[in-house]
């Protein structure tokens, strides 16, 4: 009877953090007891410990045993200390040499019968466990191709207690242990991506798509039922780069942790495209819930699309939750346990009908509502929300002739004029932590050398002034000028460019 110790990973919202693991087995009366703030599921792990170690062959004895999982303050979260557990534990009394097990970090879930089964976050965990130094790191062999995305760390598949013990004893004993070869996945179905040219018509929306695709500014489409608004929003991931390869490990860190990865085949390239349903709650829109504090839908759109379909459906507190994330583009969650950050740096779209029937401005339609619900129902998008979305047009209901007229551009043609914009954006912000114009502040645009001629932003001063356009909403305008410029590859705009990103921003702007 001893110590044993060895090493696991926590998550702390999308982030990790080394845990030491202490097993200590003494005589008294048969316990089993974990210490270190650890929640339910890990704290039941003595039981599946106990159990998937007997029947393993290698049981624990009966004694009292006191597992430690340090620093003792921060709470630790889920099923994954199970191996880490054990093989502490069967340090402790000599199973396994101790010597061997103490630099190595563990995650994985035991089964009672001993099988190591796989758990959600194994990138960030093991991400983490390599920014410590660690460098070797025993994962279950259904998450190995993911903890291999990570550099610098040496990864052990395992899928069996048993199979585990007997490697570290072979180690302990001096001799080589044969690789534990890779798991089988079936292929993946193949995802056929919706392309731009399906939409009918539509010519501004269309345009609007790809200036915001361009400058990563949010939108906001407005329209009766089967105008295609939908269709359009599921289009724009389409029109966006590849992630850089910083962006994709946080993408698929967070797809890992949210249990959305599927099928490990590398890092997650194409920018994700979340829509939750307008019924869904605080925490499911920017993240928490009781216990562990999981990512809402704003984090997993992180570096991607927040499609919110019937946006004035959804409830009054979830969209003005979203007001700080936008602005910041991370979220933090505050609970007694304690306080986490998740990134949100994401394009929000939003979409609407223009009245509760859904009729208001359609073709051949009569609308039934009264001017007062029309008037409610327009003002469950707040004004705070709106000035933060920089393009807001309407989408009318295609005609006949739309139907039989010629299709427009395809994704790939939009996509390329998309990438080149994205050049221009990156060559005039480099060395600065924004890319793309829709992150560039507001004082930059303002001042030298990128403040624009008097002449040019005679319209944007004038919708100021007469109180038609919010100080936020002239950087925004400033913005999407830009972004205009650089799609017709201008070097900077002019007052056509800057008389387009006012319509695109406030039509009544315009008329006035």
């Amino acid at each position: 009877m001893g110590l044993g110790r060895t090493r696991a990973v926590g998550l702390a919202g999308v982030d990790g953090f080394l845990v030491e693991v202490e097993a200590d087995v003494s005589p008294g009366l048969p316990s089993f007891a974990v210490s270190g703030r650890a929640d339910a599921a890990c704290a039941q792990s003595p039981d599946r410990v106990k159990a998937a170690a007997a029947n393993s062959g290698h049981p624990i004895p009966s004694r009292r045993v006191t597992v430690n999982l340090s620093p003792a303050s921060v709470p630790k979260v889920g099923s994954g200390f199970d191996l880490a557990i054990v093989v502490a534990a069967l340090a402790a009394v000599g199973e396994v040499p101790a010597r061997v097990v103490e630099r190595v970090v563990h995650v994985g879930e035991l089964g009672l019968d001993g099988s190591v089964r796989g758990v959600r976050g194994v990138l960030p965990l093991v991400t983490a466990a390599a920014r410590a130094g660690v460098r070797h790191v025993v994962v279950p062999l259904a998450n190995a191709r993911e903890a291999r995305l990570v550099t610098g760390v040496q990864v052990h598949p395992v899928d069996r207690l048993e199979e585990l013990v007997a490697r570290y004893r072979l180690l302990g004993a001096g001799h080589p242990v044969d690789p534990v070869p890779e798991p089988t996945d079936s292929p993946a179905a193949a995802v056929v991506a919706a392309d731009l040219a399906d939409v009918v018509g539509q010519a501004e929306a269309r345009l609007a798509l790809e200036i915001a695709a361009a400058g990563a500014h949010h939108l906001y489409l407005v329209g009766p039922p089967g105008a295609g608004k939908s269709m359009l929003a599921e289009r724009l991931p389409g029109l966006l780069p590849d992630l850089a390869d910083e962006e994709a490990v946080a993408v698929t860190a967070i797809a890992s942790i949210a249990g959305t990865l599927g099928p490990v085949e590398g890092l997650l390239r194409r920018p994700p495209f979340v829509a939750p349903h307008h019924g869904a709650s605080m925490p499911a829109m920017i993240g928490g819930g009781s216990g562990f504090l999981s990512p809402g839908a704003i984090t997993r759109a992180h570096h991607g699309v927040l499609f919110l379909d019937e946006a004035p459906e959804f409830r009054p507190e979830v969209m003005q939750a979203l007001r700080q994330p936008i602005e910041a583009g991370n979220v933090v969650v505050a609970r007694a346990a304690g306080t986490v950050r998740f990134p949100s740096e994401f394009q929000l779209v939003l979409a609407a009908n223009p009245c509760p029937c859904g009729m208001g401005s359609g073709r051949g339609a009569a609308c039934t509502c009264s001017a007062l619900q029309i008037r409610r129902y327009g003002s469950r998008l707040s004004g705070p929300i709106l000035d933060r979305v920089d393009i807001q047009v309407h989408v009318p209901a295609p005609s006949r002739a739309a139907l039989v007229g010629r299709p427009g551009e395809s994704t790939a043609t939009v996509a390329a004029r998309v990438l080149a914009a994205r050049a221009a954006q990156a060559a005039r912000w480099r060395g600065r932590p924004y890319a793309v114009n829709a992150r560039v502040p507001g004082p930059q645009l303002r001042s030298r050398p990128f403040r624009l001629p008097g002449s040019h932003t005679a319209d944007l001063d004038a919708a100021v002034d007469r109180g038609l356009l919010s100080l936020r909403g002239y950087d925004r305008c400033l913005r999407l000028a830009w972004t205009v410029a650089d799609l017709a590859g201008r070097g900077s705009p002019g007052r056509d460019d800057v008389g387009m990103a006012l319509m695109l921003r406030h039509r009544r702007a315009v008329a006035a």
